[in-house]
C-alpha cells in the first residue's frame, strides 16, 4: 500500500499480497485491545498497518471511543481507489469517533474520498488556522473537514500536526558535549559550506533527484568545488525488501560517480553512511550544518525538518525543504522546492548557498519559534483533548467539539 499512500501508483503491484495475513493480523490486534480496554476506554490506532483495527475492535466493544491518527500521507479518491480493499479499508475508518491526520490536505482527501464512495455523507468542513496555510504552496488548505455523518454514525476529522521536543533537543545541543561535537564535526569538515541530509532508504524520500541535483550544482558552479561537502546518511534497508534494496544500490551508484567524477586525492563532494546515527550525533550534526536538504517526494510531515529547526536556535543555518512535505505548511521560513522539477530543485539549492547571513538568522528564528510554540506537548494537549469531547461516555457532542477546533490555532 506503501506506493498509493504516497500517491506513486505506477509501484503499485497485487503480485506479492497476502490480504489474508493484513487481516488476520489486524485482528489480533483488535482482540488485544479489546481485551486490554476498560469499560468506555479510548481505543487509539496508529497508521496505515493498522487500518481494519477499528471496525474489529467496534464489532467486539461497541462501548469504547476509537481514534485512528495517519502519520503517513492519505492519497486523493482516485488513487485511493487503486486499492482492492478500498471498502474494507473506509469502513473500518469509518468505525472511528475521530481519525486524524498531521495536515488538512490529508483531511480534505480522506472526505472526498467518503463522499465519493459514501454519497449520502453529510459533511461538514471549517477553517485551517493560519498558523497551518502556507499560501500558494502544494498542500495548502483553507478549509478542512471537521466530521462526516454516516447512516446516523459521526466521524470528526482533525488535522493537526505533531511536533518535536524542542527542550530535550535544546538540552543535548547546547550541552557541553553536544556543542564540543559540533565544533569538533565543522573541524573534520574542512570544506567552507556543509550540507546534511539525514534519511532512510525508500524511493519516496527523492534521494535519487537530490543527488542528481547536488551534480547538476558541482558542475553548473566549479567554484564549489572543494568547498562544499554533503553528509548524506541513508540507513539501509531489512533484508528482503528487494525494492528497497534496489533503491539503495542506486543511491551508492550515484554517489560513486558523482565522487569519482567531481573527486580529488583531497576533497570527496559527498560523504555517504548507511548505518543508523545515533539521536545525539545527528542532533550534532544538524547544529554543526550550513544547510540541511530534506525533499521527499511526498511525506506525511516529516520531523527531521522540525529537529534541524529546533537545533539550531540563534544560528544562521537553512532548511531546504519539500512542498510535498506535511511541514512545509508550517515551517514558513524554509526554502521550498518542488522535487519533480529540475529548475525548482536547483534554484533552492542555490539560494540556501547565496542566502545572505541575515536572512539566514531571520528565517531560522521564525521556523524556530514555530516549533518552539507548537511542539509535542501542544500536540499532545490537543488529542487528549479531543478525546475527552468525543468519548459517548463523558456526555460531550459535536458541538463543543467544533468549538475546540476553532480555539486550536491559539491553545
Amino acid at each position: 500500500m506503501w506506493p498509493v499512500i504516497h500517491s506513486l501508483p505506477y509501484a503499485f503491484s497485487t503480485e506479492h499480497t497476502d490480504w489474508a495475513t493484513f487481516r488476520d493480523v489486524n485482528e489480533r490486534f483488535a482482540e488485544a485491545a479489546c481485551a486490554e480496554a476498560a469499560p468506555g476506554a479510548v481505543v487509539w490506532v496508529h497508521d496505515y498497518n493498522l487500518w481494519l483495527v477499528p471496525k474489529f475492535v467496534r464489532d467486539r466493544r461497541p462501548d469504547v471511543t476509537l481514534a485512528f491518527f495517519h502519520h503517513t500521507p492519505f492519497p486523493a479518491p482516485d488513487i485511493f481507489c487503486i486499492l482492492p480493499w478500498r471498502e474494507e479499508i473506509l469502513e473500518s475508518l469509518l468505525a472511528c469517533d475521530l481519525v486524524s491526520f498531521h495536515v488538512a490536505r490529508y483531511a480534505r482527501n480522506f472526505g472526498a474520498l467518503v463522499k465519493a464512495l459514501r454519497p449520502a455523507a453529510i459533511m461538514e468542513d471549517g477553517p485551517v488556522p493560519p498558523e497551518w496555510q502556507n499560501v500558494g504552496t502544494a498542500l495548502t488548505e483553507d478549509t478542512a473537514p471537521r466530521s462526516v455523518t454516516v447512516q446516523g454514525h459521526v466521524t470528526h476529522i482533525d488535522a493537526t500536526p505533531i511536533g518535536t521536543h524542542p527542550e530535550l533537543i535544546r538540552t543535548i545541543v547546547e550541552s557541553e558535549r553536544g556543542q564540543a561535537r559540533a565544533r569538533a564535526i565543522r573541524e573534520e569538515i574542512k570544506e567552507d559550506i556543509l550540507i546534511v541530509s539525514i534519511n532512510r532508504v525508500d524511493y519516496t524520500k527523492g534521494v535519487h533527484q537530490m543527488l542528481e541535483t547536488f551534480d547538476r550544482l558541482l558542475g553548473r558552479r566549479p567554484e564549489l568545488r572543494g568547498r562544499v561537502k554533503l553528509i548524506l546518511t541513508t540507513v539501509a534497508p531489512a533484508d528482503g525488501m528487494r525494492v528497497y534494496r534496489n533503491a539503495q544500490q542506486q543511491i551508492e551508484q550515484t554517489v560513486g560517480r558523482i565522487n569519482g567524477h567531481y573527486g580529488t586525492l583531497t576533497w570527496l563532494p559527498i560523504m555517504l553512511s548507511t548505518n543508523p546515527m545515533p539521536f545525539e550525533e545527528v542532533l550534532c550534526c544538524y547544529r554543526a550544518a550550513d544547510i540541511c536538504w530534506v525533499t521527499p517526494l511526498r511525506d506525511g510531515l516529516n520531523l527531521v525538518a522540525k529537529e534541524f529547526a529546533a537545533a539550531n536556535e540563534g544560528s544562521d543555518g537553512v532548511l531546504v525543504l519539500s512542498e510535498f512535505a506535511g511541514v512545509a505548511i508550517e515551517l514558513r521560513g524554509a526554502v521550498l522546492a518542488n522535487p519533480y522539477s529540475r529548475n525548482s530543485m536547483d534554484r533552492a539549492i542555490d539560494e540556501a548557498i547565496d542566502m545572505p547571513r541575515a536572512e539566514r538568522r531571520a528565517r531560522m528564528e521564525r521556523m524556530f519559534e514555530q516549533v518552539t510554540r507548537l511542539d509535542i506537548r501542544h500536540w499532545t494537549a490537543h488529542i487528549l483533548e479531543l478525546f475527552s469531547r468525543v468519548n459517548p461516555a463523558q456526555g460531550q457532542g459535536g458541538g463543543v467539539f467544533r468549538d475546540r477546533r476553532d480555539k486550536v490555532g491559539t491553545h
